[in-house]
């Protein structure tokens, strides 16, 4: 593993269900919002709202880009209401947290949510201190991923090399565009069907970070040019 990913030097990682196990249900709470938002800005029902929801997901990659581009719905308003939710649910990984410090290089937030709700994720999670260069949403005006042009703003605001980069996902279909912009793709979350785009698989972020640090990475301030 080492090998395949020793060039590696700008960590991209998506946030839920990534950064987080997805036991923790945080999308319960945010479908139950976003349904409610939907049933009442359009008039309808709570299931026709729902149906809606997964139809625009499934089309446009969020819910959001479907209610801008058919109903002019403010994104603002949308991500203020539906990340209005409780993060009891997660806890402190300090070990996490102590992998991601010790990558070399630089360490990113790239997530379909807006910055506000990344932080208070991040700092439930007590990651806020090792991630602290986030791009949510609206960095990418309000173009989610999967989309190409997506990943395009988000490389062109970093300065990213995609050659020097590594993103973890836990959406298949967001790793299509880095792997075909030269990008190593790790896939957290259950097994998937091996595919080309997806280099590695892993159901566990925090062991995944562990092996790989034990096969010979070093932090930056240890060896800031290459990896031992």
């Amino acid at each position: 593993m080492t090998r395949d990913l020793e060039h590696v030097r700008n960590w991209i990682f998506d946030l839920d269900n990534t950064l987080y196990p997805p036991q923790a249900r945080l999308f319960d709470q945010i479908e139950t919002r976003m349904a409610a938002f939907v049933a009442r800005e359009l008039g309808l029902s709570q299931s026709d709202a729902n149906a809606l929801r997964r139809d625009y997901w499934s089309t446009y990659g969020t819910t959001l880009k479907g209610l801008m581009i058919n109903h002019g719905v403010d994104p603002t308003a949308f991500l203020n209401e539906v990340h209005d939710i409780s993060m009891a649910a997660l806890v402190p990984d300090p070990q996490l947290a102590n992998h991601i410090d010790a990558l070399p290089g630089r360490k990113l937030v790239f997530t379909n949510g807006d910055r506000a709700y990344a932080r208070k994720v991040l700092a439930a999670r007590g990651l806020s201190d090792v991630l602290v260069e986030i791009y949510g949403v609206e960095e990418v005006r309000y173009i989610p991923k999967p989309e190409a042009a997506a990943y395009d703003h988000f490389l062109e605001q970093t300065q990213l090399d995609p050659a020097t980069s590594a993103m973890f996902e836990d959406d298949p279909r967001n790793l299509h565009v880095p792997h075909e912009r030269c990008m190593r793709t790790i896939l957290v979350g259950p097994e998937h069907p091996a595919l080309p785009h997806l280099h590695h698989q892993t159901s566990d972020l925090t062991g995944f970070l562990s092996r790989l640090l034990s096969q010979g990475f070093t932090s930056p301030a240890a060896a800031p040019d290459s990896i031992v």
